[in-house]
């Protein structure tokens, strides 16, 4: 049972690491693109996935039906607000 536990905890890292990246990818795009079409694109596709996969991440970290029952609300929040 540990080494499963050790399974999610490893998994979860990794997907708040690939979470943050895409993230930084999409501020990165944001400085760069020239228009501000093109900037309010880079602000909010990269940063909705980015979150999604931080939470999910987070979510495998806890395991506690308080706090994914808080995750969920905040990623469901983060859908219904992004345009």
């Amino acid at each position: 049972m540990n080494v499963w536990l050790q399974i999610l905890d490893t998994a979860g890292s990794l997907l708040v690491l690939l979470g943050a990246a895409i993230c930084l990818l999409g501020v990165i795009g944001m400085l760069r693109l020239p228009d501000v079409l093109s900037r309010s694109h880079a602000a909010t596709k990269p940063q909705t996935l980015g979150i999604l996969l931080v939470l999910a991440g987070v979510a495998l970290r806890l395991r506690s039906g308080m706090d994914l029952a808080t995750l969920s609300l905040i990623g469901f929040f983060q859908m219904l607000t992004g345009p």
